[in-house]
């Protein structure tokens, strides 16, 4: 098992792939973070990841409401879009000491905003634009990001 996976020239259709055989393992809570430029399917993957999850309702983009909550089975998830924080400290405002929860998943956006306040990633997502794919690196801190890490790999994962 690995602490870290690069897929290569990926497509929209195979980032939203990746998001969903990564869904049963997410299940179990922990936080993963989502960086990279504009447009670099951070979104994308979020919504997917959600989708296969079952949460049924519209998935919408928490750039304007920072956080969007939702609840599937016995499963909390936030989402949270932090690009339009300018500083770390702005966070305070939102509880998201109250967020952090064994059972809880939490999906951040634009993480590096919340630097120095947040908690780190069980799993670290990178995306990056690669001509007119995408490049997506994975890399899983402690215990419980790399369970998600080798769940992933043994869905079926590695490109």
């Amino acid at each position: 098992m690995s602490d870290a996976l690069v897929f290569e020239a990926i497509d929209e259709t195979a980032l939203q792939a990746l998001a969903q055989r990564l869904a049963p393992a997410a299940r179990a809570g922990g936080a993963i973070h989502l960086a990279g430029e504009l447009g670099a399917g951070k979104t994308t993957f979020a919504r997917a990841l959600l989708q296969a999850l079952g949460v049924g309702e519209r998935v919408k983009s928490p750039t304007y409401s920072l956080i969007e909550s939702y609840r599937v089975g016995d499963l909390d998830i936030h989402h949270l879009d932090l690009y339009r924080i300018a500083d770390a400290g702005e966070l305070e405002w939102l509880g998201l000491d109250e967020l952090w929860n064994p059972a809880t998943l939490v999906l951040i956006e634009w993480p590096e905003r919340g630097t120095g306040t947040l908690p780190p990633p069980d799993l670290a997502l990178r995306l990056s634009h690669a001509g007119d794919r995408r490049r997506l690196e994975a890399a899983a801190n402690g215990v419980r990001g790399r369970a998600l890490l080798q769940a992933w790999e043994l869905a079926g994962s590695r490109p």
